[in-house]
């Protein structure tokens, strides 16, 4: 993302996504994602896009104890937050890092992993293009993107409260996390950098939310919609509120929401 998105996971952003979305979006596919990452048994691993960390604890529970683990972010207030989630002893190191240009050497690692960070990513050729450079031949790439807004309809509903509010111009933050479910752009992006090895694996999680307007809160203050209604001048109150109703009429309280995820992996060619 862009130095304006960067900017705007600061302030309290981090706190609100951490608790208001992780529970519910973000640590059940982490322990997917922690689980693919231990099974290749690696002794090097990189985290992009790492943000408060709710990945990176759960592959530093499950990772070899001598593994190494480098956690990045482009934002550096979401790695505040992380930070407090470790023991001063434990295997992990933190650095603001764009993934799009990282700060490593050739060849530094055997396992990079991104959950829900590609999306992001302003150039998402220099982004594979880089994760294959700082890989060693016979690396791996895990990295995992939402699917289409229709399986991860809590997308939709936030929109048409957003839509309602601001007729005249609603924010569209919630279109980014959702824009990377093609198997076949992605096929390419991944080739073009060098990757081979391309998988692709759909997971659906019916999420049970006992409390809709802490979700919401998190939907609404957890991430740069927050700014983008402030620019508009809405009342923030408000659109919680409308989006709590909206996800209480969708589906109840308590909730069933359904949320789906692609995992993807790929790797270095060890020739080539």
């Amino acid at each position: 993302m862009g130095a304006a998105g960067v900017a705007s996971f600061a302030g309290e952003i981090p706190v609100h996504y951490d608790r208001g979305l992780g529970p519910v979006l973000f640590h059940d596919f982490g322990d997917q994602m922690a689980v693919r990452a231990a099974a290749h048994a690696p002794s090097d691993v990189l985290e992009l896009a790492g943000g408060t960390g709710i990945v990176s604890r759960r592959l530093r529970d499950r990772l070899p104890a001598a593994a190494q683990l480098t956690v990045t972010d482009l934002a550096a207030p979401m790695l505040d937050v992380a930070r407090s989630k470790f023991a001063a002893e434990e295997a992990v190191t933190f650095q603001t890092a764009d993934a799009c240009a990282l700060p490593f050497a050739d060849g530094a690692f055997d396992l990079a992993v991104c959950q829900f960070g590609v999306m992001f990513f302003p150039d998402k050729a220099k982004g594979f293009a880089e994760a294959f450079r700082v890989l060693r031949p016979g690396g791996r790439y895990l990295f995992s993107a939402w699917d289409a807004q229709p399986h991860n309809p809590m997308s939709i509903v936030t929109q048409r409260a957003v839509d309602r509010l601001l007729p005249d111009d609603p924010p569209r933050f919630y279109d980014v996390p959702f824009s990377y479910h093609s198997l076949d752009q992605a096929r390419n992006d991944i080739e073009a950098a060098g990757f081979t090895g391309f998988a692709a694996e759909v997971a659906h999680i019916d999420k049970s939310v006992p409390d809709l307007d802490a979700f919401a809160r998190g939907i609404v203050f957890g991430n740069p919609l927050a700014d983008q209604l402030r620019d508009r001048g809405a009342d923030l109150t408000q659109v919680h509120a409308a989006i709590a109703d909206g996800l209480r009429d969708a589906f109840g309280e308590p909730a069933l929401l359904p949320t789906q995820a692609i995992f993807f992996q790929a790797l270095r060619p060890r020739s080539g």
